[in-house]
């Protein structure tokens, strides 16, 4: 079992990585629990749940609403739960991100607990306090930061993760090294054959140092008000991505990656060959390079971006593999950026 501690202002969470069962039932407390899921991952696993009431959701990002919060706390207060009480959400990052954000405002907050089902939630959803919901299609519009008490990552889960949710993940892990872990990206360049077998050790080790590096930006930064901003490289534009194609998170984030590459190349900041060597395993994994998506449309769609400020948005680029730089800058210049790379 390896533990990662993400030590907040006022409040510690505990990061495990490895089977979950024994110390959730260490854990939980022995009553006043309720599990929030969707109805895939208790189709697969809800017969090994503990034994406390079950309030399911629907799948994909449709459902990560304000009308599914309103629901799941009308089922709360139909079970007579009252702030005692604590939530455990099991399932991937849609799951985590809305019962993180129900326990959050459930009667001005209640204590709650992650077990994430998915590559993706266990490297980046379920870590780092963010829960919310999205709001006419704008991701993650509405949200607190809350830290869960814990998190138990079980890297058994991915053996039913279908292929394009792990793929997902690994665009995650794959941010991870580029931004902060020169050791994890030569990891994934000369493991390639066994992390997309999910060989459980590589697994443990993609999801182990993802936690290591988010918990320690974190730490540093809860609320996002300089340093953990640079979580949000790819994400600028690959939340622009979802928007506007409706493609995967991953794969937006991917895009975003290569697009964020190239103009690092463009500032200066990156060399041609750091940035071949991004893109190259993107493609290695799967993972799309090249944007989908008109300049315009995407610079339209980042002025509603949370990152935003007036005129000019948050920027994560690279200045080198494994060092990542925020800058600000003007949207008409990202625009002429990616006019120009496109």
């Amino acid at each position: 079992m390896h533990e990662t501690i993400v030590r907040t202002q006022g409040h510690t969470s505990r990061i495990r990585v490895g089977r979950h069962e024994d110390d959730l039932a260490a854990l939980l407390p022995t009553q006043r629990t309720a599990i929030i899921t969707d109805e895939r991952v208790f189709a697969l696993y809800g017969r090994r749940f503990p034994d406390f009431p079950v309030l399911r959701m629907g799948t994909g990002e449709g459902v990560k609403t304000l009308d599914t919060v309103a629901r799941l706390a009308r089922e709360l207060m139909d079970l007579n739960a009252d702030r005692s009480w604590f939530i455990l959400g099991i399932g991937g990052g849609i799951v985590c991100d809305t019962a993180g954000f129900a326990a959050s405002i459930y009667m001005r907050g209640v204590r709650f607990g992650f077990v994430p089902t998915t590559l993706l939630a266990q490297v980046d959803a379920s870590v780092g306090g963010k829960n919310g919901v999205n709001l006419d299609g704008y991701k993650n519009m509405l949200g607190v930061f809350h830290q869960p008490e814990f998190v138990l990552c079980d890297p058994g889960f991915m053996s039913t993760l279908e292929d394009e949710d792990f793929s997902c993940g690994l665009a995650e892990v794959i941010k991870h090294a580029a931004i902060a872990d020169p050791d994890l990206f030569a990891f994934l360049e000369s493991n390639r054959q066994d992390v997309l077998a999910r060989e459980p050790r590589a697994v443990k080790r993609l999801v182990a140092d993802s936690v290591r590096i988010k918990a320690k930006v974190v730490g540093q930064d809860e609320k996002e008000g300089g340093l953990r901003r640079i979580l949000n490289f790819g994400h600028t534009l690959g939340h622009a991505l979802e928007r506007q194609t409706g493609v995967s998170h991953g794969r937006a984030v991917s895009q975003g990656m290569a697009a964020a590459a190239e103009l690092s190349v463009r500032f200066g900041l990156l060399s041609r060959s750091e940035c071949d060597r991004l893109t190259a395993m993107l493609a290695a994994y799967g993972l799309p390079t090249r944007m989908q998506a008109d300049p315009a449309s995407l610079t339209q769609a980042l002025g509603r971006d949370k990152k935003r400020e007036g005129g000019d948005v948050h920027f994560v680029l690279l200045q080198g593999l494994g060092r990542a730089v925020i800058r600000t800058l003007p949207l008409s210049e990202v625009e002429n950026a990616l006019c120009s790379i496109s």
